[in-house]
């Protein structure tokens, strides 16, 4: 008897025990799947440079993705973090001329949030694409004239800005003409429909051509005509800028392939989506370089945003006449062209 009840109970052991080890089988199987799972999401998610669209520039620099964009040859680490101070299309029966009609008053006033902003800011404009060897409608021109007149001392438009300081007390002071250089890079085609990964990447590669960083940087990354830089025109945007870890960029699509919904003949020429789109990003980069840890509103907005599409005009340049919207101004308590 004790023999048999000795037996039974080995048998119920050793039952426990396979019992016991194919739990621990499935456990582990299961959390290798999960493991697979997360894994290949993160990958994903490194790889697609994908970017949450941030309407007036909603979010804060430091809440970045990383990306490993292949590029040039070599692989450029960048981060990103949304699209902010977007200038968004016209829709139906909106134009500029009635722009000023149909969006509300602008209001409120510009917050610091302790972050920089542009001192002595400097502007690279990276025509990004062997497309761009050929310019029939004088882009590169139009852009490369409206840089080097913005900051001379003809230019009031760009001195608005110079109200918003940092912590050290000083703001954007404009000594001369802003633009440092420009770049037509030619090495290959740009994508025809060019993640916000990538473009942060090409902004990379422009600061590294011209061996530039830091917050007074602007690399203006201009897309050329037929191209859909994260999901232009589809994605309701004419451009937007942010911060890639290393330098503050814009993402300038070709706008005048929106025509009317992003200022072309909005107030001279069909090239005047160029400097109202650029220049609201311009403004936008000089007090928010790193966003939103600069000067914005309440509700995310910057200082172009406040004024968007409202009351355009010329402004007169040395070198030439061009369109611009006015920005907010907080010593005049609303939109204002010069300052």
């Amino acid at each position: 008897m004790r023999k048999h009840r000795s037996r039974n109970t080995s048998s119920t052991r050793s039952s426990g025990d396979r019992s016991w080890r194919s739990f621990r089988h499935t456990l582990a199987v299961l959390a290798a799947a999960v493991t697979a799972v997360l894994g290949a999401a993160a990958s994903s998610t490194a790889s697609s440079g994908g970017i949450a669209a941030t309407p007036n520039g909603a979010g804060a620099h430091h809440s970045g993705q990383v990306h490993y964009v292949r590029t040039h040859g070599r692989t450029v680490r960048v981060e990103t973090h949304g699209r902010f101070g977007v200038v968004p299309a016209l829709r139906g029966a909106a134009t500029p001329r009635t722009a000023d009609r149909r969006r509300p008053t602008a209001s409120g006033t510009l917050q610091y949030n302790g972050g920089p902003v542009q001192h002595q800011l400097k502007v690279y404009l990276v025509f990004w694409g062997n497309q761009w060897d050929s310019d029939s409608n004088g882009v590169q021109s139009y852009e490369t004239n409206l840089f080097n007149g913005l900051g001379t001392s003809q230019d009031t438009w760009s001195t608005v800005t110079s109200q918003y300081t940092d912590s050290s007390g000083q703001g954007p002071s404009f000594n001369g003409p802003v633009l440092a250089g420009t770049w037509v890079d030619d090495s290959a085609a740009a994508p025809s429909s060019a993640a916000a990964s990538d473009i942060a990447a090409e902004a990379t590669v422009g600061a590294q051509h011209f061996g530039v960083s830091g917050n007074d940087v602007q690399i203006v990354v201009l897309s050329p005509s037929g191209t859909s830089p994260d999901g232009f025109p589809n994605s309701g945007f004419c451009a937007w800028h942010d911060y890639n870890g290393t330098v503050p960029y814009t993402n300038m699509p070709y706008v005048l392939d929106a025509g009317s919904s992003c200022g072309a003949n909005s107030v001279q020429n069909q090239l005047d989506g160029f400097s109202i789109v650029e220049g609201h990003e311009y403004a936008e980069t000089a007090t928010d370089p790193q966003p939103s840890s600069g000067w914005v509103a309440s509700d995310g907005s910057e200082n172009g945003d406040l004024c968007a599409w409202q009351n355009l005009g010329a402004i007169s340049l040395p070198t030439g006449s061009f369109a611009m919207q006015p920005t907010w101004s907080n010593a005049a308590g609303g939109c204002a062209m010069s300052g």
